[in-house]
């Protein structure tokens, strides 16, 4: 499967139109459909549904344009690093997957003092929740990932984060929760709640509150506190998540801590025998300074 054939089908997925496409790429529309039913032939499996001018990706179609994306920024990874191997001095780009938590406080004061004195380092972050950043470190698409706890971690090389972080729930002023002075876990028992899809790995959440999941009242579920907060400012339901995450200064929101508490931890990690580049191996040097 040629990278060549990838980037076009990646045009016309975007475009979804193979004429734009075609212009895009600087070819001919003809050209263009041949190279296309080629990949499909190799596939054998059609691509795209072909419907009022539009081309719409098939599910076979949905997948390689996941697959594709991650093997061209790979493919363009990997050249750009092997061109800086020819720099005495030390320049490239490291990248960095995490999911939101104060903790991450270590890992900018760490770009931060990098990039004082090498300006020609870049750093890349994405942000997603665990899951996500861990099938972008194991496709090799980041250097590292901020991987929060409960998360296997014995496929990576890791370093604890030092700061513990706490988990409550978000809610709006005019929630009933709002007025309790404590609230305990059996308070959420039959609340609409808000739960974020990582938190619940191995049971990790429905153990701390006593109940299984079918037996909460789980109205949404969400990776990004963003989108959390803005169903709770409409009431939708209480978000559990990690404090300070949503700043509450100025809004109808309010942060509250639940008892017995439950805490997690955060590790940067990445992958075990793999050969970091000397950006990425000098982040690990001025990281380990900063947390000792």
């Amino acid at each position: 499967m040629e990278l060549r054939l990838l980037k076009y089908f990646l045009a016309i997925a975007r475009e979804q139109n193979i004429s734009k496409a075609a212009i895009f790429l600087n070819t001919t529309q003809p050209n263009l459909s041949r190279q296309m039913q080629m990949l499909e032939d190799e596939i054998g499996k059609p691509l795209f549904i072909r419907n009022n001018k539009k081309m719409l990706l098939t599910e076979t179609g949905i997948l390689l344009r996941k697959r594709a994306e991650e093997i061209i920024a790979l493919t363009e990874q990997t050249t750009q690093e092997l061109k800086n191997l020819d720099y005495e001095e030390i320049i490239g780009q490291i990248n960095i997957g995490a999911g939101e938590s104060q903790s991450l406080a270590i890992i900018s004061h760490t770009i931060k003092q990098i990039q004082t004195i090498y300006p020609k380092i870049i750093f890349n972050f994405y942000t997603g929740d665990t899951n996500e950043i861990a099938h972008k470190l194991d496709a090799g698409l980041i250097d590292f990932g901020i991987l929060i706890e409960p998360y296997d971690l014995e496929k990576y090389n890791h370093i604890a984060l030092p700061r513990l972080d706490n988990w409550g729930i978000l809610m709006h002023k005019d929630m009933s929760l709002a007025t309790k002075e404590q609230i305990k876990v059996e308070d959420l028992w039959d609340v609409p709640l808000l739960i974020s899809r990582h938190s619940n790995d191995n049971n990790f959440i429905t153990n701390w509150l006593g109940k299984n999941f079918s037996e909460l009242n789980v109205v949404a579920t969400y990776n990004l506190i963003f989108n959390a907060a803005l169903m709770v400012k409409d009431k939708i339901g209480y978000a559990l998540t990690l404090e300070d995450l949503y700043n509450t200064n100025g809004t109808n929101l309010l942060f509250k801590p639940i008892t017995p508490h439950l805490t997690s931890k955060l590790h940067i990690a990445w992958k075990k025998y793999a050969i970091l580049t000397k950006p990425a191996q000098l982040f690990l040097e001025y990281f380990d300074k900063n947390l000792k």
